[in-house]
């Protein structure tokens, strides 16, 4: 018989979100070693501290930057999700995001104001360039990696704490391992329990980020709030990083074009919204 294989977890709070990590036969050293991983990268990250080196990136538009093996990593994620999403996934949404109202972490209060006319962000290739340990934004645009940099985080920290285990950062999952059992990592997607088994997993959503007037998912066609009928979409694909992708991409297509997208895109998924029947 197969003896029982222990289960160690360690929930915490990080990039303004709920995080949660798992592992199999591992001592809960290393998942507190993963949480410190996280806040680490996470404050290289973040726009939401001058300190950051995406802020002092952002800060130094038009100039050629240094920047360390991590943060070029995470902006050629960025550049990937781009391509990947025939640019709507689109990084380089900082200033309409300041336009509308999202100055400071939801976590300091909500913002007050929002875009009554938004202006269409040039896709991240023209205005990101990343060089080996040195990037450069374009003058009068700015980076914002958001749920792209917790997809690439979650894939890369699953694998640091080992073969059997999930990461769960605020909604962007990766598994791997066959879970205690043997047959998985149980996730609930909308009304179903999948077994996830080597496969992340991501849901983009508009109902939590809000404020009066507006959301945090900016719709690069507009450079308005997203509103394309879909307020929710979470699907399962090869990683992380990919789940983050094909989810938002989703969102920002609607419920007309999403259920291909998705078919073509996506291992399973779940659509919720206003018109999506």
């Amino acid at each position: 018989m197969r003896p029982e294989s222990t289960v160690v977890a360690h929930d915490f709070l990080a990039m303004g979100t709920s995080c949660c990590l798992f592992a199999v036969d591992r001592p809960v050293s290393r998942l507190r070693a993963g949480e410190l991983w996280v806040r680490r990268l996470a404050a290289r990250l973040t726009r939401f501290s001058a300190d950051s080196e995406l802020s002092r990136l952002n800060a130094a538009a038009g100039e050629w930057m240094p920047i360390s093996a991590d943060f070029e990593a995470a902006l050629r994620a960025a550049l990937r999700a781009s391509e990947m999403s025939a640019g709507l996934v689109n990084a380089g949404v900082l200033p309409a995001l300041l336009a509308a109202g999202y100055t400071r972490s939801l976590a300091d209060g909500p913002p007050s104001a929002a875009l009554m006319q938004g202006q269409p962000p040039a896709r991240l290739p023209e205005v990101l360039d990343v060089g080996r340990r040195r990037a450069r934004v374009r003058p009068g645009a700015g980076i914002d990696l958001g749920g792209i940099a917790k997809g690439w985080m979650a894939d890369r920290l699953c694998e640091l704490i080992g073969p059997n285990a999930v990461v769960n950062l605020g909604g962007d999952l990766r598994a791997v391992g066959g879970g205690p059992r043997g047959q998985g990592w149980p996730v609930r997607m909308g009304d179903v329990t999948l077994m996830l088994r080597g496969h992340g997993a991501a849901t983009s959503s508009v109902r939590r980020r809000r404020w009066a007037g507006g959301h945090h998912l900016i719709d690069p066609r507009t450079g308005l709030p997203a509103e394309t009928g879909l307020e929710e979409v979470s699907v399962v694909a090869a990683g992380g990083f990919e789940a983050e992708v094909v989810a938002k991409t989703a969102l920002l297509l609607g419920p007309n074009l999403a259920p291909a997208y998705c078919a073509a895109h996506a291992m399973a998924w779940w659509l919720d919204g206003r018109h999506d029947g």
